[in-house]
């Protein structure tokens, strides 16, 4: 667990002197590219099975069929109520997929500078209090995945996506919740949700998604799958 930390640490500092760097640097995109798979390295690496084929996170232990509804619920009101003002502002939207998961939705205007994956200073505090609830609901795997508009070709834009998705869980794993309950991972522009031949379109789909997966006895390893 140190070595992980240890990794996240000095990837996540090697990535901000590199964004400090002149734009124009013919090699940026590249050192870009290498931080990224240290940092998603350092996230995934601690999500290997275990000699017996189970996910690592699924030692979180399971909720009972019949708990998982209310268990969900209480969750969701949770975060509604300490997150009230970003939902308002459409910052972060919380939508219940089904009575086992629950999705919130990031804007990336509200969380990142353009091209950047570095969280901005004024998201911080909203980013905190949604790890601070989704700590104390500990029975929920964490998938954190990016997604971007289809500006720029698809292999920065699934870098970028990447990138994002790290900074967010690292933000997480950060502030409550446990490093075993967290998946993080990019798609690109590989998953529209708006046509991107508008800003407004291009605009909802520059996003992070934080899928919550109740980890349910007997099948627990489904929570850890990663969402569609």
């Amino acid at each position: 667990m140190k070595s992980f930390k240890t990794t996240i640490i000095a990837a996540t500092t090697t990535l901000v002197l590199i964004s400090s760097c002149a734009t124009d640097d013919p090699n940026r995109r590249a050192k870009t590219g290498a931080v990224v798979g240290a940092i998603a390295g350092g996230v995934i690496g601690n999500q290997t099975s275990s000699k017996n084929g189970k996910y690592a996170g699924a030692v979180i232990g399971g909720l009972t069929g019949a708990a998982v509804g209310n268990y969900m619920d209480k969750q969701q009101r949770k975060l509604e109520q300490q997150l009230a003002s970003e939902n308002r502002n459409k910052q972060i939207q919380i939508t219940r997929i089904d009575e086992e998961t629950l999705r919130l939705d990031v804007r990336s205007e509200a969380s990142f500078a353009v091209n950047s994956a570095q969280i901005n200073g004024s998201f911080l505090n909203s980013l905190t209090t949604m790890a601070e609830v989704i700590g104390e609901y500990d029975q929920t795997a964490v998938h954190v995945i990016g997604f971007t508009d289809s500006t720029g070709s698809q292999a920065y834009n699934q870098t970028l996506s990447q990138k994002r998705a790290a900074s967010v869980a690292q933000h997480l794993s950060g502030n409550g919740v446990d490093q075993t309950r967290l998946r993080a991972s990019g798609r690109g522009e590989s998953a529209p949700v708006a046509p991107n031949n508008t800003a407004a379109g291009r605009s909802e789909n520059r996003r992070v998604e934080v899928y919550l997966k109740s980890v349910v006895e007997g099948r627990e390893d489904d929570a850890f799958r990663s969402p569609r």
